[in-house]
């Protein structure tokens, strides 16, 4: 109780003293016990974290190699197939969005020549 500061009453002043020299040992005790436990938390995250991030540049390399591919995939397709309605699907990467190109025949009705029996 007397560390508790309760039934304090009747004790010395050198005894007082003697209390809480005992309750700062203690409390340096009890603070380099609590310092030990937060740094060996903290070495556990760090590591954790950077196993998290050697996964997160594999997974980056490996949607590349994936993305690469099916370009390729893609260009193959044009050049082995022909043209006839095929299109290409072009994601961007930061805005997440599609941009889809398809090949037509040209429009030769902008290049007719007149008929030769005007002039």
């Amino acid at each position: 109780r007397q560390i508790m500061g309760e039934q304090l009453n009747g004790l010395s002043v050198n005894e007082l003293n003697n209390l809480e020299n005992q309750l700062e040992i203690s409390l340096r005790g009890v603070r380099m016990k609590k310092e030990q436990m937060l740094t060996h938390e903290i070495q556990e995250l760090s590591q954790k974290r950077n196993l998290i991030h050697q996964e997160n540049v594999e997974l980056s390399r490996k949607v590349q190699r994936i993305h690469q591919e099916n370009v390729e995939l893609y260009k193959k397709a044009y050049t082995t197939n022909g043209f006839a309605h095929r299109e290409l699907v072009v994601a961007d990467d930061e805005s997440h969005t599609q941009i889809r190109l398809q090949l037509s025949q040209p429009d030769h009705s902008d290049y007719e020549t007149p008929p030769r029996g005007s002039e």
